[in-house]
């Protein structure tokens, strides 16, 4: 941690204080609702983050869903259970979808959670893994938040005021070039979409500065928000992969379209995100035209 920063959340602990220091970075004009809107999307994430600290090491009870390496864990469902109990103490009218429970129903109010983004790694003690979770009202994208447990890092963003990390504000970076360009993407967990992905990524690979694969697409999608990255894409998200994070990379400045940088929908097959200098081009590039509709 460097010189001045103060950590969001400490070992173990979730704290009011930490909430509030985070919400504070807003400066501009936040109306009141809103704002109790993003100390709930903190609090639910830090109380999720504080059980995936806590559980590492532990018995994970790991099982399988659409594939033998697509995992899910306790933790996953632990989490998610935490987050939608932060939810409906608060907001007991909103609606709450999650990658592990799910929801039929519909509403005004609508929270997108992915409790544990990044749970293979989780499993195997690769530290690179989120919380994230969005609320959207009225099919608009109106608060995200994704924590990062391990680099103890909140990135967070509300419609109109920007976005941030532990506070600060958030700002793309200004590479205009695919060749000076730092990529990341994801692969699917199931073969066939796999594969059409390695089509994309073996033809994009060469013409760029390079292309990393962490394995959480919300965070990925956060560090172009943060200038760490020039872009990203990926094939076959899920809403609660990405609600929170196309939030963030827009408030931050950058760019979120579908395969041929027309407007990207939730569900959509494919996410394209840049800090919207090179995306025209990156869009290009990528050519996902030819894959679209195999996803």
């Amino acid at each position: 941690m460097g010189p001045g920063r103060q950590r969001v959340l400490g070992p173990g602990q979730v704290t009011d204080g930490g909430t509030r220091a985070a919400v504070a970075g807003y400066r501009l004009a936040m109306d009141e609702t809103t704002g109790g809107y993003l100390k709930t999307a903190i609090t639910a994430a830090l109380e999720a983050a504080r059980i995936q600290l806590n559980e590492r090491g532990t018995d994970l009870g790991v099982s399988t869903k659409s594939s033998d390496v697509d995992l899910v864990t306790r933790v996953d469902e632990l989490c998610e259970e935490k987050i939608r109990a932060v939810i409906a103490a608060r907001h007991p009218d909103h609606v709450v979808v999650g990658e592990e429970l799910g929801s039929d129903a519909t509403g005004r109010m609508r929270w997108i959670v992915d409790p544990l983004d990044g749970t293979v790694n989780y499993a195997h003690g690769f530290p690179f893994y989120c919380v994230s979770i969005a609320l959207e009202s009225d099919g608009e994208l109106l608060v995200g938040v994704v924590y990062d447990p391990e680099r103890d890092e909140l990135f967070s963003a509300v419609k109109g005021e920007g976005a941030w990390l532990n506070g600060r504000p958030l700002t793309v970076t200004t590479t205009t070039e695919p060749r000076q360009a730092l990529l990341a993407t994801g692969f699917a967990y199931v073969e066939d979409r796999m594969a059409l992905n390695v089509e994309v990524f073996a033809r994009t690979l060469p013409k760029v500065r390079s292309v990393r694969r962490p394995g959480a697409a919300a965070l990925d999608i956060c560090y172009v928000a943060s200038g760490r990255l020039d872009g990203f894409w990926e094939l076959g998200l899920n809403p609660w992969d990405v609600a929170a994070g196309v939030l963030i990379v827009a408030e931050a400045g950058g760019a979120v379209t579908g395969y041929d940088g027309g407007p990207y929908r939730l569900g959509d097959p494919v996410l394209v995100a840049s800090n919207g200098h090179l995306h025209a081009k990156l869009v290009d590039l990528l050519d996902l035209g030819t894959v679209v509709a195999r996803v």
